[in-house]
């Protein structure tokens, strides 16, 4: 028997919030991701465009852009498990909808209930990163957060690879309950794992000047700005590789999808690993891996101009990958030490909201570019924008 028990009780309150807030996370990433494999279904049952029907998608970055913030500050002032508990009951709600609604044939029905889900996504993201985060020690924070947020590529390859598998059995409008589901199973764990208390988040209710001080404090913005970045350089890639591995070396769209599938795998080691880069190989400073990770990802985005051979390519597609991601996972953590912890998951929120604004918006833009003139000039500027990264963090502060 453990001559310390309410340690041991307290390691395994920690474990179970951990594991029932990451189920959580990536059930909803999944529920998110879910039709992008299965939009040829959808458009033939539905009668509808691809961009039509991309919206399906693309209204759940929307929705979190417009909600994070509100949702952070919802979540600086209640209770986190009543949140939570509310999110999931949302996602349940917007899956069982989402399922009536693409059985009816009603497209906008089912256009709602995503933003229905697309809340309960926000809740559950900005929640995790900053319950997970201030339920350890401070020297492990970024450890646990960058594991947490491998959540999102874990979801999204559940997403991927299950909602073909599931289409084939039940019909493609079975994915949205079933992934929903799934959260229903992290939310039992969270709820049992904080019966007594929410580990580490007893902080008073931020006041209207805390809440100025955050959005007007020069280095949160400039975090933002980095998060702006990184999910800019993600999503390029994410969209746009598989046409640029079909029109570049003329292999099959099925083997195109299957090589850019490393792309988010290796993201997951880059968020997993931010943590342990940031502690064990720079002494816990969060800056200087900022710096390498955007120093590296520019001349491997460009790369790809000059690369003949696939396996050069699929070598640049790693690399990228791990030094953007590991970016990521860096700055949710990185984001809270600059504020007092009142604010800390408001902060999470306005980074999430600017970081899937780049998200949204670098797919449109990088498509512009190459419709007029080609694939180079994108990675180009791709690498234009990692570059700037390098230097929007060498301004930013070293968290105290």
């Amino acid at each position: 028997m453990s001559d310390h028990p309410s340690t041991d009780s307290s390691r395994r309150e920690t474990l179970g919030l951990f594991v029932g807030l990451f189920v959580l996370s990536t059930a909803a990433a999944a529920y998110e991701i879910a039709p992008a494999s299965v939009l040829p279904l959808i458009q033939e049952s539905l009668g509808l465009t691809a961009s039509t029907a991309g919206w399906l998608v693309s209204i759940m970055y929307a929705t979190a852009v417009v909600t994070s913030v509100p949702t952070g500050i919802v979540l600086d002032r209640f209770s986190v498990r009543r949140v939570i508990l509310f999110g999931t009951v949302a996602l349940v709600v917007a899956g069982v909808w989402g399922w009536y609604a693409a059985t009816a044939g009603a497209y906008l029905w089912l256009l709602v209930s995503r933003v229905l889900g697309g809340i309960a996504y926000v809740i559950f993201w900005n929640a995790g990163a900053n319950v997970v985060g201030s339920a350890v020690a401070s020297r492990y924070r970024a450890t646990a957060v960058g594991v947490f947020t491998a959540s999102a590529p874990v979801g999204f390859a559940l997403g991927q690879f299950g909602s073909p598998l599931v289409a084939t059995v039940a019909g493609w409008p079975a994915i949205l309950p079933l992934y929903a589901a799934i959260g229903v199973v992290g939310v039992a764990l969270f709820l049992l794992a904080t019966r007594r208390h929410v580990p580490g988040i007893e902080t008073a209710t931020p006041d209207r000047t805390a809440l100025r001080g955050l959005f007007t404090d020069r280095a949160v913005w400039t975090v933002c700005a980095l998060c702006f970045l990184a999910y800019s350089l993600y999503l390029f890639v994410n969209t746009w590789l598989p046409s640029y591995l079909v029109d570049g070396f003329g292999i099959s769209l099925a083997a195109g999808g299957l090589l850019t599938a490393l792309f988010p795998a290796i993201g997951a080691v880059g968020r997993s690993s931010s943590g342990v880069v940031s502690e064990r190989l720079f002494g816990g400073k969060r800056r200087p891996v900022v710096i390498s990770a955007f120093a590296v990802a520019a001349p491997a985005v460009v790369a790809f101009v000059f690369v003949s051979r696939l396996e050069s390519v699929v070598g640049a597609v790693l690399v990228v990958g791990f030094a953007i991601q590991l970016v990521t996972g860096l700055l949710f953590s990185y984001i809270t030490e600059l504020v007092p912890p009142a604010v800390r998951t408001t902060a999470i929120s306005l980074l999430t909201s600017i970081g899937l604004l780049g998200a949204f918006a670098a797919p449109i833009a990088a498509g512009t570019i190459i419709d007029r003139v080609g694939y180079d000039p994108a990675f180009f500027v791709a690498g234009g924008v990692a570059l700037l990264g390098v230097l929007l963090a060498l301004r930013t502060p070293e968290p105290n």
